[in-house]
């Protein structure tokens, strides 16, 4: 059983706790790190697990070390790894969930080719439905990133990128959530605007999402194909897209992805 520390009792670290031990890639050698008393007392009570507000003691009997802080919480927690005497006992690696540190960072910090993996995630993993994009730092070895996938499948999917691509899959799926939450907000206005109300205007838009969701996923069609299925010449369908395209949706999900993009550049430059 892989042993496993997660620094920050936090809502991502605690979907994380709850990924693990359902799933059953993590048992009682699951310990969390987490500076709120009242917070280390519920995460144990819940899952029954070891909680301690000391980093180096966890971190120093951890196969992987899972760091799920803020970004300006990071240099503090490094601090404390550098008294954990790491890599003198076992093959430990350092996975960062902090948004915008890259592996340079840690690895300036850490003991020569201490093997560090950054991960972007988001918050769908808060129901086991996360989408998680991992990259590998100068030493991380291919199995280490076996391990690193194995353990975020416990709340998602994942792929392997180049850390030269964070900053897209920021714009992308670590942002991603509220573009999705923005256009459900919007159907929801809209759908009240035509008479429903808000109660069958919120469950007609968040089903037929999930549906439609599921069958992209399931069906082996691409997006394009289930959209031209459900567009009947002259139809309905084929006028609402219309004024969709009138008010250049496609526009302007180009220009809120750059500038996403352009804005975790910015961020990870402060960062670094």
């Amino acid at each position: 059983m892989t042993r496993i520390a997660v620094i920050g009792g936090g809502r991502i670290g605690e979907a994380l706790i709850a990924g693990l031990l359902e799933s059953g890639r993590a048992g009682k050698d699951l310990v969390v790190v987490d500076p709120v008393q009242t917070r280390r007392e519920l995460l144990a009570e819940r899952f029954g697990i070891r909680a301690t507000d000391d980093i180096a003691d966890a971190a120093k009997s951890s196969d992987l070390i899972v760091i799920s802080v803020k970004p300006n919480d990071v240099d503090g927690v490094l601090a404390e790894l550098g008294k954990a005497e790491l890599g003198e006992e076992h093959d430990q690696v350092l996975v960062s969930l902090a948004a915008g540190i890259p592996t340079g960072r840690f690895e300036s910090k850490l003991p020569a080719g201490f093997p560090v993996v950054r991960v972007m995630s988001n918050t769908p993993m808060l129901v086991g439905q996360g989408m998680s994009a991992i990259a590998p730092g100068r030493y991380a070895r291919k199995e280490q990133l076996t391990l690193v996938t194995e353990m975020l499948e416990s709340v998602g999917k994942v792929v392997t990128v180049a850390e030269s691509q964070m900053d897209a899959v920021t714009a992308v799926s670590g942002s991603g959530p509220a573009y999705f939450f923005l256009i459900v907000e919007a159907m929801i206005d809209a759908s009240v605007g035509l008479g429903l109300t808000r109660d069958v205007a919120t469950q007609l838009v968040v089903q037929t999402m999930l549906g439609s969701a599921a069958l992209l996923d399931e069906s082996g069609q691409s997006a394009p194909e289930l959209r031209g299925a459900v567009t009947s010449p002259a139809g309905t369908t084929a006028a609402g897209l219309r004024e969709l395209e009138r008010g250049a949706v496609r526009s302007a999900f180009h220009d809120a992805l750059h500038a996403a993009k352009r804005r975790s550049q910015e961020l990870g430059a402060i960062a670094d």
